[in-house]
Formats: C-alpha cells, structure tokens, sequence
C-alpha cells in the first residue's frame, strides 16, 4: 500500500491576490476596520483603508 503515495513539492512562483471588502457589513463595522488599518499603517493598510473608505462613500449602507 505504501508503493502508492506519492509526493510533490511546488515552488511558488508569483502570487495574485484580490482583495474583499465586505460590503455587505455595517457601515460602522467598515469604518472602524478602515480606522484600524489606518493606525496600523503595515504594507498596504493605508490604501487599502482609502479604498474602504472611498467605496463606503460611493455605495453607503448595504440593504436587504
């Protein structure tokens, strides 16, 4: 049975990655994380929290 597994090893080449921001939460919810980031401010925090705070104003409150 052990003559059957088998292994692999992959280099990781390149990575894409997309973002998600939740639109469907609170809009206190959104703001709050884009505060957060903002204070954080690591790699990418700031724009990403520019861009929450740019698509809460542009698309407001989710409604069911």
């Amino acid at each position: 049975m052990l003559s059957g597994i088998r292994g692999l090893r992959l280099e990781v080449t390149d990575v894409r990655a997309k973002s998600k921001y939740d639109d469907h939460k609170p809009v206190e919810h959104r703001s709050a994380v884009a505060d957060r980031l903002t204070e954080r401010g690591q790699g990418l925090d700031v724009p990403a929290a520019r861009r929450q705070l740019r698509r809460l104003d542009r698309i407001g409150p989710w409604k069911s």
